[in-house]
């Protein structure tokens, strides 16, 4: 087998505003959208990131249309998380845990994005 590409879909009430708070923040791309739909790129992250609008009729399995959010965490592995750190609170982007070591050398902070859904990012130190 081999791989081509990897995505992450999540399930929010507002793709547009998920969107937009990747492409603003996080340097992301539209790579395609419609009416509920917005897929989205960085050839760096390894992986693009789609948002489906809750309650799409043609989503499947249905017994999986629910919201993304509760559990879930978006990371990515950055280099100079410092700098992110301080980039996007002057950004005003909304920071739900502030930047901390663990023990095992993950340095990381997470927000939240219009959607709720908590994107985390990394560094190991």
């Amino acid at each position: 087998m081999n791989i081509t590409a990897s995505a992450i879909s999540l399930n929010v009430t507002d793709p547009p505003a998920s969107a937009k708070f990747l492409i603003d923040h996080l340097g992301f791309t539209e790579k395609m959208s419609a009416d509920g739909f917005v897929s989205l790129d960085r050839p760096d992250a390894g992986l693009n990131v789609i948002y489906l609008r809750t309650g799409l009729k043609s989503f499947k399995p249905k017994s999986a249309a629910g919201s993304a959010g509760e559990g879930l965490l978006v990371v990515f592995v950055v280099e100079d998380i410092d700098a992110q750190y301080a980039r996007l609170q002057g950004e005003g982007v909304p920071i739900v845990t502030p930047i901390e070591t663990e023990e095992w050398g993950e340095r990381y902070f997470q927000m939240r994005d219009p959607n709720g859904i908590i994107l985390q990012l990394v560094q190991w130190v």
